[in-house]
């Protein structure tokens, strides 16, 4: 198995996971780390070898080395990710190898280099409609959210990548993107952004992922009005640039990932204003809000997880 995952194209699985190269150098693909924050290429996948090495932080390996980094998990927690629950590995990085991506001009490129040939690799968006796949509704259910929950914020959405179509969870952002989720894709469309959610309250919540997003909202199901208002980063990325939308309110209330890029955010906002107050101590065992909910065996909704409140 893991013999099996050493053998995927890390540039088509950083592709799945919306990370593209800022620049291509013969065999060597080199990235902003998707590992941390930085504005100067320093992540370098060598594609004959298939191998990564991020400069910044003196670390490289194989995918699943990466997996364990990216996703902050075990080996075996990796290996899942890539397999369906016959423990086949999804099919859905094992693809032929394709022209590098296309360097868009706002793209920032190393002193001295000119952009190289190549064929742009986009998402297409072909459908949407309202979830009735059963994959995706039992994927739904393996991270605990209930159908009902997820049905009104998300869609079903048909896309189209490298000739082959795809049916994911698409949760749309403010800018007409969306994130694409399944138990076998993690991705997002053009263009990407984060989502706002008003609902005309003085306090925001904000988190980094929608499944953070759609596990507070399972939580807090039984109540008939919104507590807060919402901001989905959909990627850490986005936080600091989000800081003036956020000042906008009295309180805000940060659910981030308990990982090294969230816990740095965390502590850089406490320091911007007292506004900001860190909610991750009600899931400090776990990664994220989903690995808490996913891992309690009957999840109170009733009384979880109030603005403030320890659960």
């Amino acid at each position: 198995m893991s013999d099996e995952a050493k053998q995927i194209d890390l540039v088509d699985y950083l592709a799945a996971l919306g990370h593209q190269p800022q620049k291509i150098r013969n065999h060597d693909y080199w990235y902003c780390s998707p590992l941390r924050m930085e504005k100067t290429a320093s992540f370098k996948v060598n594609r004959q070898r298939n191998l990564w090495y991020d400069h910044g932080i003196g670390k490289g390996g194989t995918l699943i080395d990466f997996g364990m980094l990216y996703f902050n998990c075990s080996v075996k927690e990796v290996l899942d990710r890539l397999s369906n629950d016959s423990n086949t590995l999804a099919n859905s990085f094992f693809h032929p190898p394709v022209t590098p991506v296309n360097l868009s001009p706002s793209k920032t490129l190393f002193a001295g280099e000119k952009k190289e040939a190549s064929t742009e690799r986009k998402i297409l968006v072909t459908a949407i409609r309202s979830i009735t796949n059963v994959a995706l509704i039992n994927y739904l259910q393996k991270r605990c959210i209930p159908l009902p929950v997820a049905a009104k914020f998300c869609k079903e959405v048909d896309f189209l990548l490298e000739g082959k179509t795809r049916t994911v969870i698409g949760f749309p952002n403010t800018a007409g993107g969306y994130e694409l989720r399944s138990a076998y894709f993690k991705g997002s469309s053009s263009p990407k952004n984060t989502c706002f959610i008003d609902h005309g309250k003085e306090q925001l919540t904000v988190m980094e992922g929608f499944f953070d997003f759609l596990s507070y909202q399972t939580i807090h199901q039984n109540n008939s009005k919104p507590l807060t208002n919402f901001l989905v980063l959909n990627s850490i990325a986005f936080f600091e640039q989000s800081r003036q939308q956020m000042e906008k309110h009295q309180q805000i209330h940060l659910y981030l990932d308990r990982d090294t890029a969230g816990i740095k955010w965390t502590q850089q906002a406490l320091q911007w204003s007292k506004k900001y107050i860190d909610q991750s101590h009600n899931y400090q065992k776990y990664k994220d809000l989903n690995e808490f909910l996913t891992r309690q065996q009957k999840p109170r909704p009733a009384k979880g997880l109030r603005p403030g409140k320890r659960f």
